[in-house]
This record gives structure tokens, C-alpha cells and sequence, in this order.
């Protein structure tokens, strides 16, 4: 009911900010202030945020050992499909070029990151900028990526730490995770503030034609979705030999759960007992979905790249090819393991694109439409990791289609 209701505050702002922003544009300078503050919250979460996930994403999962070349292969997989997914977005929105045309009115400043105008960057530049020399000057200068290399270094080395030694660590790390989910809870209740004095500043900058290209994203978004799952997710059920019929009936009610919810936890336990169910073994679905739900976001993953290529239209820019791959990697990496974080994909996407230099404003525009995106991506991830699980199985050579569900001795839980 919170999230319905932050949702409906959200979209009231959106009226006023329009109104506001078309009768009285000279009086939304002074609003700006208050998306501003939501701003600096979101980059204060982000740091903390994405090094207790996937400190705990990696080194609780150190069993990885144990199912050996089964976690090698979800792991593989993942990361091959997400890639997908993150190409697809990114090729959907530089033909439909839905950010076309908007003139962000801002001024780059203390709330924008990356390198300094104007400073040459070379290949070797971009490289070295990946690896942090110093972890407290990487999240004061709001350098994410390097972050994440940090967060996933530590991890692999905890993992490797004897249990009893681990194990107080990552309790802590578990617990900042949960934290900063609460933090991100208190933030969002500043959303719909944030989101009628952003739209109140564009729409009296800009004019109210910039709904527009809103309209333009959403189809861009819906059609990029249609695509991926045609020649990604079909094309991997068919090599796997997917009873896609069975497959269908199985998802369908987990789907509609993250749709109606927006929530992936939500669908979890009932999109478990649908793939063991199919005639995944218990112990294949115990480990595939949750690290999915960490490593494979390929409806997030998508959202990330067109909404940052969304945003790099809106603000006239045209980064070189090499600055936008580093961009999708880095998207690609900071998306892991905030599955469970209200508008999750929302922190993320401000938080990157404020490191490459680019202005944060067309964020809040995405954020007029982002619950009819955020359904839509939150029932792909659902899918997405409800499929893996069967591929997974199939590879191990252990799907069983229509078996009974058989209990695991061993597995995680």
C-alpha cells in the first residue's frame, strides 16, 4: 500500500509540476532546490549501497565452490544475456532518439561527476579510471564504477576467508544492506517533491511539449522489451529445449505478480515452486533464481542503457563509442545486486550518469513514467530468471519435465 500510494503522489505531482511549470514558469527557479536535495540523498545511498550488495551477493554465495561448474555456467549465462539486453536498449533508443530535441536547462556543476571538460581521454585513461587508488576519494568524487571494482574485489576476498572469520563481516555487511534498503524507503517519500519541482523546471524552461518524448520512451521501452524477448529469450528456450507451453502456464501467475506489484521479492516464492514444478530440481532452482535476482536483471539491465542513452540525448552530448561502452559496462555492473531496493533501477541510473558529466534533470523526467516501465522490467526480470533456471537445469542435464518435485539433500536455501 506505501508503494501504491508513493506512486500516486508521484503522478499527482507530475499534474502540478506541469501546471506550475506552464502558468507560472518564473516562479520554478526557486523549486529546483528541492530536486536538488533528493539528488544529493541518492548519492549519498549509492556508495554504501552497492558495496553491501555485492560484498554480500559474491561472499555469501562463496558455496559457488561447492556447485562448481554449475555456478561457472549461471554465471556465464548471466552475464551473456544481460550484455543482450543492454545492447538491445541501447540500439532501440539511438534509432528511435526519444531524448531528441529536449534542451535540458542546467548548468553542470557540483552535482556533476567524471573528468573535467575539455580533458583528453585515451583509451589507456579509460581503463585506469576503472581501478581506484583510493576508496574514500572514489565515493567523494562519485567515481561508481570504481566502487564497484572495490565492492567485488572485497568480496572475492572474503569469500576466500576461513567461515569463522568471515562470517562476522559479512553479518555486517548484511545488515548495511538492509540499512541503506531503509534509508532508500525514508528518501523516496521526498520523491514526489522532487519530481513536481524538476518537472515544474523543465515544463517552464522547456515548454510542455517535452511529454512528447516521454511518450516517444515509453514506446521505445515497450518495443525494446518485445524484442529482447524475441531474439534473446525465445531463441534460448528453443536451444534448450523449453516445453515453452508448459513454461508459459508456469510463469504467468509469478509474472503477473511483479507486474501488478512492481516487486520481484513478491514473485519470488511462487516463481520457485513454479520452476520445480516444470521439473527443476530443488537444488538448481535454490541457487539460479536467487543469484539471478542479483546477476541476471535483464529488464533493468535494458531500462539502465536506454534511459542513460535517454538522457545523453536530452543534453546534446555525444560521448565517443569507447566513453559508451564504459557507460554500459558500468551500468551493467552498479544494476547487480539492488533487485530488492525500491526504484533500484532509478539510483542507479543517477548515480551513472552523474559520474559520466551528464545532467541528472532528464532523470526526473524518466521518473513521470517510470511505474508503467518499472512493471513492465520487473515482470522480464521475473521471467528472465525463471528461464535460466530451466536452461541451467537442462545444461546440467538434470530437467526433468513434468517429474514430480524431488527434494535435495544439499542445496542453498
Amino acid at each position: 500500500m506505501l508503494r501504491r500510494s508513493l506512486t500516486f503522489w508521484i503522478m499527482v505531482a507530475i499534474v502540478v509540476g506541469v501546471i506550475v511549470g506552464h502558468f507560472w514558469p518564473g516562479a520554478t527557479a526557486n523549486l529546483r532546490i528541492i530536486s536538488q536535495i533528493f539528488l544529493r540523498l541518492i548519492r549519498a545511498i549509492i556508495a554504501p549501497l552497492l558495496f553491501a550488495t555485492l560484498v554480500v551477493g559474491i561472499a555469501g554465495h562463496s558455496s559457488l565452490k561447492q556447485v562448481g561448474r554449475m555456478g561457472l555456467k549461471a554465471l556465464i549465462y548471466f552475464e551473456v544475456v544481460t550484455t543482450c539486453a543492454l545492447l538491445i536498449g541501447w540500439a532501440a533508443i539511438s534509432i528511435s532518439q526519444a531524448g531528441a530535441g529536449i534542451t535540458v536547462p542546467t548548468v553542470r556543476g557540483e552535482l556533476q561527476g567524471g573528468p573535467p571538460a575539455g580533458e583528453p581521454r585515451t583509451w589507456q585513461t579509460t581503463i585506469l579510471d576503472i581501478f581506484p587508488e583510493n576508496i574514500a576519494k572514489s565515493v567523494a568524487d562519485n567515481q561508481v564504477l570504481q566502487v564497484v571494482v572495490f565492492a567485488v574485489l572485497f568480496g572475492c576476498a572474503l569469500a576466500m576467508v576461513p567461515e569463522p572469520k568471515k562470517r562476522p563481516l559479512l553479518a555486517f555487511t548484511e545488515s548495511l544492506a538492509e540499512a541503506m534498503f531503509k534509508f532508500t524507503n525514508i528518501v523516496m517519500y521526498l520523491a514526489p517533491l522532487a519530481v513536481g519541482a524538476a518537472i515544474a523546471f523543465t515544463v517552464g524552461n522547456l515548454g510542455i511539449g517535452v511529454l512528447v518524448n516521454l511518450a516517444k520512451l515509453l514506446a521505445t521501452f515497450y518495443v525494446a522489451v518485445a524484442v529482447f524477448i524475441a531474439i534473446v529469450l525465445v531463441p534460448v528456450a528453443w536451444l534448450a529445449r523449453v516445453p515453452v507451453r508448459r513454461f508459459i502456464q508456469a510463469v504467468t501467475e509469478p509474472a503477473s505478480i511483479a507486474f501488478a506489484t512492481a516487486s520481484s521479492e513478491a514473485a519470488l516464492p511462487r516463481a520457485m515452486e513454479a520452476m520445480e514444478g516444470l521439473g527443476v530440481p530443488r537444488q538448481i532452482v535454490a541457487f539460479v533464481i536467487p543469484t539471478g535476482y542479483s546477476f541476471n536483471l535483464d529488464g533493468s539491465t535494458l531500462y539502465l542503457s536506454l534511459g542513460a542513452m535517454f538522457v545523453m540525448q536530452a543534453a546534446g552530448m555525444h560521448l565517443p563509442v569507447a566513453q559508451q561502452l564504459v557507460l554500459l559496462l558500468t551500468l551493467m555492473l552498479t544494476s547487480k545486486g539492488v533487485a530488492g531496493v525500491p526504484r533500484g533501477a532509478l539510483v542507479i541510473l543517477l548515480a551513472t550518469v552523474s559520474s559520466f558529466g551528464l545532467p541528472v534533470e532528464p532523470v526526473f523526467i524518466i521518473l513521470g513514467i517510470d511505474q508503467l516501465m518499472d512493471m513492465l522490467r520487473t515482470s522480464l526480470n521475473v521471467v528472465g530468471n525463471c528461464l535460466a533456471t530451466v536452461v541451467i537445469a537442462r545444461w546440467e542435464g538434470e530437467f526433468e519435465p513434468g517429474a514430480p518435485p524431488r527434494n535435495a539433500t544439499t542445496g542453498l536455501a
